[in-house]
């Protein structure tokens, strides 16, 4: 079982970057695949962005348009967004998912365990 708890939430300017990091537990990590989903008040789920076991694979959603990058480390357990050129849009709570298997998915129901999720606030 794995378990998520994610970090590096919090406010920051128009044009500000972030990075959130995604802790988890359990065993055999590498054989999930690893996403960030974000939901904004009221609009539903969105996927970010995913990266599968090997790390060498990466999936963005449209909207990123280069701005983040996905990065995971086995050895710790950990996956990575670094999130630049942050926009007000991009204010939401970001979730950390994951899913055992080798297909990198975009919907939410493909991703088993889910951690509690980040807020990410961008100010004008």
């Amino acid at each position: 079982q794995v378990q998520l708890v994610e970090s590096g939430g919090g406010l920051v300017q128009t044009g500000g970057s972030l990075t959130l990091s995604c802790a988890a537990s359990g065993r055999s990590f590498s054989n999930y695949i690893m996403a960030w989903f974000r939901q904004a008040p009221g609009m539903e789920r969105e996927f970010v962005a995913a990266i599968n076991g090997a790390g060498d694979s990466t999936l963005y959603g449209d909207f990123v348009r280069g701005r983040f990058t996905i990065s995971r480390d086995n050895a710790k357990n950990t996956v990575h967004v670094q999130m630049n050129s942050l926009q007000h849009e991009d204010r939401a709570v970001y979730s950390c998912t994951a899913r055992r298997s080798q297909a990198i998915a975009m919907t939410p129901p493909l991703y088993d365990k889910w951690g509690q999720g980040t807020q990410v606030t961008v100010s004008s």
